[in-house]
């Protein structure tokens, strides 16, 4: 028995849409990250990208459990001294662009700082609203809800 590698021409990509409404933030950016990096493949090879292309609709209305949309901060450095700039993830939703919560999430469950964690978070599209401009591409839609109860918060 050999070892299968896949070369990147032989992947073959598909198209899923996902809606994030009433989901669990980290729960859901785990489920993404493994689709964008090919884990739920038999033919998954770490240095090349075999994942699907992600779309997320409605990643406005995603939640946090516990404390963590007040609590939860965010940190960027402009690159000057002293120059640390902080925001919580409750400003983030509320503010002009809460599909940035989603994006940095996945982003932090790829590979650290490489070419191939930038093309496979390219495959990643995230909306705020229920529309999406991928309908061409036939997008199969899952139900990421309904997987688990434990996906979406419980009153």
């Amino acid at each position: 028995m050999k070892t299968f590698s896949a070369k990147p021409a032989e992947v073959v990509k598909q198209w899923i849409v996902i809606d994030g409404e009433g989901v669990i933030v980290g729960r859901l950016a785990s489920f993404i990250a493994s689709r964008l990096r090919g884990k739920h493949l038999p033919t998954y090879t770490p240095h090349v990208d075999c994942g699907d292309n992600v779309i997320l609709v409605n990643a406005d209305k995603v939640i946090f459990t516990g404390n963590k949309r007040e609590n939860k901060t965010y940190y960027r450095h402009t690159g000057h001294p002293g120059g640390i700039k902080s925001v919580t993830a409750e400003k983030i939703l509320d503010g002009k662009f809460p599909e940035r919560v989603m994006k940095k999430a996945v982003q932090r469950m790829l590979p650290k700082e490489s070419p191939l964690a930038r093309q496979q978070l390219s495959n990643f599209k995230v909306y705020c609203g229920p529309d999406h401009p991928h309908e061409a591409q036939q997008p199969v839609k899952i139900d990421f809800a309904s997987m688990n109860d434990k996906n979406v918060k419980r009153d």
